[in-house]
């Protein structure tokens, strides 16, 4: 009986642990670059819905607050999810030092730091408010990151 029930907690902790989404920090060699930034595009469109919901929810003269939290949180979530990306996958993955002494190709990469940076400022900003234009500094900043990551290549990398 009392190895059931180890057995049975043992699985519901399995269960219950909190599911991670990033791409493993292994050098597996598998990666889904395209992928990532696709998966990115659809947290800014989610992030831009859940800011349009709120503010349409918060104009309401009778507010449903249970409904205004829930877009509030998704928002959030959203937000994190592109911090994680961003930091998980391609800077501590994906975008390896150069020798300064590389010219071209240090440049190249200050961008591709200062492009990403920018990405987890703009998502901390949508954390923070309902302002549109960040998602447009989001989207812009994406399509910028990308070209320069890419650089016209193929996106399965």
């Amino acid at each position: 009986m009392k190895k059931t029930i180890v057995i049975a907690l043992f699985l519901s902790f399995f269960a219950l642990a909190q599911t991670s989404y990033a791409h493993c920090e292994i050098p597996c060699g598998i990666y889904g670059d395209s992928l990532r930034i696709e998966m990115i595009s659809e947290h800014i469109q989610t992030l831009e819905k859940s800011m349009n919901e709120i503010n349409e929810l918060s104009k309401a003269g009778d507010k449903n607050y249970n409904q205004l939290v829930r877009w509030v949180v998704n928002k959030e979530e959203h937000a994190k999810k592109i911090q994680d990306i961003v930091s998980q996958y391609f800077m501590h993955q994906r975008i390896k030092p150069v020798d300064p002494t590389n010219v071209e190709a240090y440049a190249k990469y200050t961008n591709q730091l200062a492009l990403l940076h920018q990405l987890l400022v703009f998502s901390m900003k949508a954390k923070q408010s309902t302002d549109l234009e960040v998602i447009n500094k989001l989207r812009s900043t994406l399509e910028k990151f990308s070209d320069s990551y890419f650089h016209g290549h193929d996106h399965s990398h």
